[in-house]
């Protein structure tokens, strides 16, 4: 008897534990989420009364419509829980919602250092600037960089596999073809541009290993 009441109480105090847990996670996930579209409805604003003209445009698939269209359906297959894993593993929760907090942070900074240059479809303005200060010492594009590392996080920290598949098979493929319009303009307009290119990584860091001489 005394033994049956020790594990219940383990029990409850472990699903007690979990439900703490995943409510931080659910508010920290919201969070990053809210604070993002916050700062693209900026974008959008500043935009509309920005007065330096438009050098180029390019019409691109990949803009924050179709984005916000994959988010929805990424947050329909969490809220549903379809594709949800039995796994839970706390230590591995404290290190995604770590990278999910890095993701938010990046995204934000990227925006703030892209500044003036930020544009919906693939603009170059007539005073376009060169950005690679900043998040974008350690990525080329830490916008779409960020949010694949979010969504990455989501999947580990929601133990659902769908989400890390469709986040592997269709949005990082349409972030690369959206980051390869984006730079055939500005190779263009920066020659520095492609040296940029072989030393920074596209949406994750890239390792740099020093070949010592025979």
């Amino acid at each position: 008897m005394i033994l049956e009441n020790s594990i219940k109480e383990m029990i409850n105090k472990v699903v007690s534990t979990i439900g703490i847990e995943e409510t931080i996670i659910n508010y920290i996930i919201i969070l990053g989420i809210l604070l993002i579209y916050l700062y693209v409805l900026y974008n959008f604003i500043s935009a509309r009364f920005r007065k330096n003209k438009k050098k180029k445009e390019v019409k691109s698939i990949v803009e924050t419509a179709s984005m916000s269209a994959f988010f929805a359906v990424i947050w329909l297959v969490v809220f549903t829980r379809t594709g949800v894993i039995n796994f839970h593993n706390t230590y591995l929760n404290i290190f995604f919602l770590i990278i999910y907090v890095i993701g938010i942070a990046t995204n934000l900074l990227g925006r703030f250092y892209l500044g003036k240059n930020w544009g919906n479809n693939v603009v170059i303005y007539e005073d376009h600037t060169f950005v690679h200060n900043g998040v974008y010492k350690i990525v080329r594009h830490p916008l779409y960089a960020s949010i694949i590392w979010m969504i990455y996080s989501i999947s580990f920290l929601k133990s659902n596999y769908l989400v890390f598949i469709l986040n592997t098979i269709i949005f990082i493929p349409f972030m690369y073809y959206r980051a390869k319009q984006e730079e055939k303009e500005l190779i263009k307009v920066f020659k520095e541009y492609n040296d940029y290119i072989k030393n920074t990584g596209m949406f994750f860091p890239k390792i740099k290993v020093n070949r010592k001489e025979k």
